[in-house]
């Protein structure tokens, strides 16, 4: 197999004169289309050099024109599809971010009244608080979203790209018949991983406001009976309460801390994550109803994320309610960053969900191999208390369940200092529903 590189593009610069253009360049790249790394290598001998500066204005490249607007043929067939949709589904990911497209997805689902789900990236593209919202689909959503997602017969794919965290695997996807629309900037991502019927190549955004306009002047219209039938099961399926936890626990449960956060906070903070279970119980249980209020590194997996994300949002955002919600193994990758923070007046919380586990790879050991715990129990960890204080921060334990929500609003109270919050959760909790690698959708471990 070819290699294939890691960056959107790259560039080497062999003139200082030279240096301004291309750095232009780079972040035009980057920043349009689909969104990606762009590599600028200077050699030292082009830094040592000396010129005079000239920043351009503007720059256009003939080699890289991203498309914005969608076909006008292929949304008039997507219009016919949509309306003659049974059991319509619309799927949406970070591009509605990445292209500030919430407004436009919001007027288009409500609209048509079709259910809808997003996936980790694409949170807060459309109010989580919905009723027409099923939850977050994949192999941690909900059970009625990935239901929907399998029994569809037309699903819209907007700004998103049928990763395996979201499809499982591919065969078991298309195992059922199903019309497929996919709107995406980046034809390459179309087709890629499962076959579409009718692709629209274009910003999420503009294709969207084409849709909304087009239907609002259709004289056709979805069947209100028909979509009834469709919405009936649906709720069928969301009556299962997958998400359901023991209450009235004795511990702390990690799920319970996140319900208290969005309870405490509104639902208007600023949430960032590390990775893993903890990740998913933010997702799961805090109710996204904004865009930009979820900074997650998705598929790139990067424990250690939380912190620095939190405090760049602080810094951008300063007043705003910001909580980096992390675990005790996360968190130590960048712990260091508390001494900037104290630097520089970021009063971040920091939401420690300590279960003494790298707790998805322990529930991976449990559910497949065996119960053969390797190397993912911390038995060596600080005490967080002490080593936030160390730094110039306030520290908190919280050990009893109801100590969560007092220990919370006290934080929030002090807005002008970093909080770091140690709850000692629960740790033999897992994150459900699960679609074990290489399932399909509707194969999903409920408890």
């Amino acid at each position: 197999m070819r290699p294939r590189p890691c960056v959107k593009h790259n560039f080497l610069v062999k003139d200082v004169t030279e240096l301004a253009a291309t750095i232009k360049k780079a972040f035009y790249i980057a920043s349009t289309g689909r969104p990606g790394p762009v590599l600028v290598d200077i050699p030292k001998d082009v830094t040592q050099q000396k010129t005079e500066f000239n920043y351009p204005a503007s720059i256009s490249l003939r080699s890289y024109t991203p498309v914005t607007a969608g076909d006008p043929q292929q949304i008039k067939k997507a219009i016919q599809m949509i309306l003659g949709a049974k059991r319509p589904m619309v799927y949406f990911g970070g591009g509605v971010i990445l292209d500030n497209a919430a407004a436009e997805l919001t007027e288009f689902v409500r609209m048509l009244n079709f259910p809808c789900t997003g996936t980790l990236m694409g949170l807060g593209g459309y109010p989580s608080t919905d009723r027409q919202f099923v939850g977050m689909l994949g192999m941690h959503g909900t059970y009625e979203a990935n239901m929907a997602m399998q029994y569809c017969d037309v699903l819209i794919a907007i700004g998103a790209r049928f990763d395996d965290r979201v499809i499982g695997n591919p065969k078991h996807f298309c195992n059922e018949e199903r019309k497929i629309i996919h709107i995406d900037i980046d034809p390459s991502s179309i087709s890629k991983r499962v076959k579409v019927d009718i692709p629209i190549v274009g910003g999420v955004s503009a294709v969207l406001k084409e849709l909304n306009m087009l239907l609002k002047a259709s004289r056709e219209t979805t069947d209100a009976g028909v979509l009834l039938k469709w919405w009936e099961q649906i709720e069928l399926w969301r009556a299962r309460d997958c998400l359901k936890y023991d209450r009235a626990a004795s511990i702390i449960k990690p799920q319970m801390v996140v319900e208290k956060l969005y309870e405490i906070t509104g639902g208007d903070a600023f949430v960032t994550s590390d990775v893993g279970q903890h990740q998913m119980w933010a997702a799961q249980f805090y109710k996204f109803d904004k865009p930009r209020r979820w900074i997650n590194s998705g598929g790139l997996g990067t424990m250690g994320f939380g912190l620095p994300a939190a405090m760049g949002v602080q810094m951008a955002n300063p007043g705003s309610k910001v909580a980096c919600i992390t675990g005790e193994a996360s968190i130590q990758m960048c712990i260091q960053e508390l001494s900037t923070c104290k630097q520089h007046n970021l009063p971040v919380k920091i939401i420690n969900l300590n279960n003494r586990y790298m707790g998805m790879v322990r529930q991976w050991q449990e559910f497949f191999h065996g119960n053969r715990y390797a190397e993912s129990y911390v038995d060596a960890l600080p005490d967080f208390v002490k080593l936030a204080e160390s730094y110039g921060h306030v520290g908190m334990r919280i050990d009893k369940p109801e100590e969560v929500e007092g220990a919370l609003r006290e934080a929030f109270k002090l807005s002008d200092r970093l909080v770091f919050m140690d709850f000692i959760t629960d740790q033999t909790e897992n994150v459900f529903p699960m679609v074990p690698g290489g399932k399909g959708l509707s194969e999903m471990i409920l408890v």
